[in-house]
């Protein structure tokens, strides 16, 4: 973490993340719009128009045997309002549909204020495993507890800066665990990462101290690594939405049953894992694609994301619960593990993702975590919501169109015309974009909508 003593770009929210009409706004007008609202700079603003492409020397400083570079669409969600401050949150991805879903559902949290967030501290969790004890496995447990003020001082021995800001090695806990291979005791050792995702400063304090460690347990000390299981690093965000919101056209009867659809389908959800793996799915459409933006280890989040719901309930269940609180209004609430950071990694190394963090606005890692929070809610509500009322496939399909017209064969110029068409047909399949294009080549009339 010596990288904390890296001054921070300058970051600011940007004043309002409603933009009307942006939509139907040309990429680079888009571009234009949201880097002067945030502020980049011309470097900055180069990195999101190249595509965020790397230069071979770049790419071949991050990962091992590049060959190229791989693009992915780059888009913003707007109306986001957490903690009384607007986002524009950057998203790259390849599914259509989640930029535009995630924008329209932040829209509808607008009239009790927004998201609004509880996070706990910035505190990762590194593991030591010590194997084929040579004394009884509490005794070696209470030898450890015994020395938690050594390891703590060998553990932030090693990174001054992590602890000159404010982090380190909190404390260190140990339990002792029956395995298929003996009994084992796991040494946790608990660090406040500040805004760093922390993986490097745990896994060499777990190494710093790992001998230590050993010889006070009298055992073989095998895996000194962090875990992605961050219980003590979580994101908790709570989102409320009114019935005439989440209407179609302000009618607070629809928007009554629009919740109870809502809320069916979240009891479907909890209740059978079959459907809470594909509820889950739709909240990581928003988080993950934000992590990839802001180059965050987005494994690393995902596979917190799945194992905390399992660890929290016991069983697969959705990430996101839904209920009606007193004024009849739908309640989102999440709490999610949130291993991000803002110093180190890609979020410094791709120019891309500098901008991205800058255009973003986040001054720390936590309020990196909020926004990804509140965006898996507003994510699963615009499928919840689609679920409930027309049914998934119309939106995702309509916003897929494009996509469906290039496999079929359109030139560039062809593709509006085409989804038209086939729009107007009321109905957007594979087979309705290619009757489309046919019948756009022959120069048939436009069917009335």
């Amino acid at each position: 973490c010596t990288a904390l003593s890296q001054k921070k770009e300058a970051a600011m929210p940007v004043t309002s993340s409603r933009l009307p009409g942006f939509f139907k706004k040309s990429v680079e007008e888009r571009r234009t719009t949201v880097c002067d609202l945030a502020g980049l700079n011309d470097e900055e603003r180069e990195a999101v128009a190249a595509a965020g492409e790397l230069s071979d020397e770049a790419a071949d400083r991050i990962i091992e045997n590049v060959i190229g570079t791989y693009s992915l669409p780059l888009g913003v969600a707007t109306n986001f309002i957490i903690d009384g401050k607007h986002y524009v949150v950057p998203m790259a991805l390849e599914e259509p549909s989640v930029v535009a879903a995630a924008s329209n559902m932040a829209k509808r949290c607008h009239a009790r204020g927004g998201f609004t967030s509880d996070c706990t501290p910035p505190v990762m969790i590194g593991q030591i495993q010590v194997c084929r004890l040579k004394i009884d496995a509490q005794v070696a447990r209470n030898a450890i507890l015994a020395n938690k003020t050594k390891l703590i001082e060998m553990a932030n021995s090693v990174d001054p800066i992590l602890v000159k800001f404010g982090g380190g090695c909190r404390d260190v806990e140990a339990r002792v665990l029956e395995t298929d291979a003996g009994t084992m005791l796991i040494v946790h050792l608990l660090v406040d990462c500040r805004d760093a995702m922390g993986a490097n400063a745990v896994n060499t304090m777990c190494e710093t101290i790992g001998p230590e460690v050993g010889e006070l347990c009298k055992g073989v000390v095998v895996l000194k690594i962090i875990s992605n299981l961050a219980v003590h690093r979580l994101a908790r965000v709570n989102g409320v939405f009114t019935a005439k919101e989440l209407s179609t056209s302000g009618d607070e009867e629809e928007g009554r049953s629009i919740i109870n659809g809502i809320l069916d389908a979240y009891a479907f959800a909890k209740a059978d894992p079959f459907r809470a793996a594909t509820n889950n799915k739709g909240v990581m459409n928003a988080i993950s694609p934000i992590a990839v933006a802001t180059g965050q280890d987005w494994r690393a989040v995902e596979a917190g994301c799945h194992s905390y719901a399992s660890y929290k309930h016991g069983r697969v269940a959705p990430f996101v619960a839904w209920s009606r609180n007193g004024d009849g209004d739908l309640v989102g609430y999440i709490e999610m593990p949130a291993p991000v950071g803002l110093i180190g990694g890609a979020a410094r190394v791709h120019p891309c993702a500098r901008a991205c963090v800058k255009l973003l606005g986040v001054k720390t890692a936590t309020e990196l975590g909020t926004v990804l929070a509140a965006a898996g809610i507003a994510q699963n509500l615009g499928a919840l919501r689609a679920l409930a009322t027309v049914g998934i496939q119309q939106g995702h399909m309509k916003l897929h169109a494009k996509n469906l017209a290039v496999q079929a064969g359109a030139a560039s110029a062809e593709v509006d015309a085409v989804v038209a068409r086939a729009t107007a047909s009321g109905r957007v399949t594979a087979a309705s974009i290619k009757a489309a294009l046919d019948a756009e080549r022959s120069g048939l009339p436009v069917p009335p909508q």
